[in-house]
């Protein structure tokens, strides 16, 4: 009697376990890590919020001197002043006045530095922050990647800082969702106690396809092609354009 009511209390705890739990498995190692993850981040960010002030002052330079040459008017193919003056760069308007995409730039990479300082520091955040987190991430990637094409395909000149700012958004971008999975345990978020050697008091549990994705490194092949596919894309569409004198 008592070994059979044992069995049943063993089945339904099985039974009960959620689904996937038992192929998760924590992603060990500093590479998944809060502090290389989310250092991996500041910089991006910092970089991308660098651009962002340097886009800012040149887009005031310009209003102030219409006619002026800034320092990145390389050519015809590479110019700031060109991309500057589209209406792709200042899409908010109100109250009759357009306010360039760069200031918007500034806050959000700022609110970016802010998350990697706070996630250096190890804090758990809740969940509906690191979802908020990554969706934000990914706006700011979508748009990046926006004013990045419309500036090779439509207005057929490209600026620096605007690239730059896209390839640190990649990277920022691909950053948070690496410290997303591995540090704040989304989406299962489940986590179990861990040893100190990392500095981390818990891992989280990772789905087994996402587990083998980062513990494989197939996350930093897939960064790496992306960004050369970028560069090629660029080089073949601009051609011996981007190096006119």
């Amino acid at each position: 009697m008592t070994r059979n009511t044992a069995t049943d209390t063993s089945s339904s705890t099985t039974n009960t376990t959620p689904l996937g739990l038992a192929e998760a498995r924590p992603l060990i190692g500093w590479r998944h890590s809060a502090t290389w993850t989310y250092l991996i981040m500041l910089i991006a960010s910092a970089v991308a919020l660098g651009a962002s002030l340097i886009l800012s002052a040149e887009t005031l330079q310009l209003a102030r001197y219409p006619e002026s040459a800034l320092g990145c008017d390389l050519n015809s193919a590479v110019s700031c002043s060109a991309v500057a003056q589209s209406w792709q760069a200042e899409i908010v308007k109100f109250g009759g006045l357009s306010y360039p995409n760069a200031f918007f730039g500034i806050a959000a990479e700022s609110v970016f530095v802010t998350i990697a300082v706070i996630g250096l520091a190890r804090v758990k955040v809740p969940r509906w922050f690191a979802t908020c987190t990554w969706l934000g991430g990914l706006a700011a990637l979508a748009y990046s990647y926006w004013l990045s094409t419309q500036s090779l395909f439509v207005i057929h000149a490209l600026c620096p800082w605007c690239l730059t700012l896209m390839f640190s958004t990649t990277i920022q971008f691909m950053a948070l969702s690496h410290a997303t999975v591995a540090v704040q345990g989304l989406p299962s978020r489940k986590a179990v106690a861990a040893d100190d050697s990392d500095g981390e008091a818990e891992v989280a549990m990772v789905p087994a396809g996402l587990n083998k994705y980062y513990r494989l490194n197939i996350d930093l092949m897939v960064d790496i092609l992306w960004i050369v596919a970028i560069v090629v894309l660029i080089i073949v569409t601009e051609g011996a354009a981007l190096f006119a004198a």
